[in-house]
């Protein structure tokens, strides 16, 4: 698991500009929606890693208890699957020229649909009502890259946790998109996993500081389960 330490550099900003230390803590379960980015083979075994990042698979127990939190309380959970196909090959081809040709041979090879490596990790707690998301781009809610945020507006969340991998590639990428669109936006901080614990921390300080919250599992599911007792008492 990653280190997790947030600078104090960034608590201080924080207090100032908004005067407590979590933004987003009275959030409303039933309209909070647990988004997993890109948990999948390709990220996590390494014989079909199109990027192999070995935290991953640890965080894998944080994003099991907070999906069951997320359903228990009245919110929903979108599988994020990042996906290359052949139109991306032509549409995103300036991204994918800069890599050498083996590893764009391997990355196009294990982020195709119908791949073992486009699937999601086996050891994910997937559950029926739960949604999945094909995405074409790093961000999952930038404008053509996935309908994600057209679903989750149709369904009435204005609340998203992001976890997942890499933290400071797609589900940085995902944060900062969300947060422009309007959403209210949580990064888990020992439910995302990145290469190193020095990515992983400046990607946790930058969206705190201005993009969002950051809060680790258990503090998550205490506010989701605090705020759905009293809803639950009233009805």
């Amino acid at each position: 698991m990653h280190t997790v330490t947030m600078p104090q550099w960034a608590t201080d900003h924080v207090l100032r500009r908004r005067g407590k230390l979590h933004a987003h803590a009275d959030l409303d379960p039933r309209t909070t929606a647990l988004i997993v980015v890109d948990l999948q083979n390709a990220f996590m075994v390494e014989a079909v890693a199109a990027a192999f990042v070995p935290v991953a698979v640890e965080i894998v127990p944080a994003v099991n208890r907070l999906a069951a939190a997320v359903r228990r309380t009245g919110g929903k959970v979108f599988w994020i699957r990042n996906t290359i196909d052949a139109a991306d090959i032509v549409s995103w081809s300036q991204w994918l020229a800069m890599m050498t040709p083996e590893v764009r041979t391997a990355l196009i090879e294990n982020m195709k649909p119908g791949s073992r490596g486009h699937e999601l990790y086996p050891d994910l707690d997937v559950q029926p009502a739960d949604e999945t998301v094909l995405k074409y781009r790093f961000s999952a809610f930038l404008p053509g890259a996935s309908d994600l945020a057209e679903r989750l507006r149709a369904q009435g969340y204005d609340t998203v946790l992001i976890t997942g991998t890499v933290t400071n590639v797609c589900c940085e990428s995902s944060a900062r998109d969300a947060m422009m669109l309007n959403f209210k936006t949580i990064m888990v901080s020992d439910a995302n996993a990145a290469r190193t614990d020095a990515e992983h921390n400046a990607t946790l300080a930058s969206i705190y500081t201005t993009f969002g919250d950051v809060m680790d599992t258990d503090l998550l599911i205490g506010c989701l389960e605090r705020n759905a007792a009293p809803r639950a008492a009233a009805e």
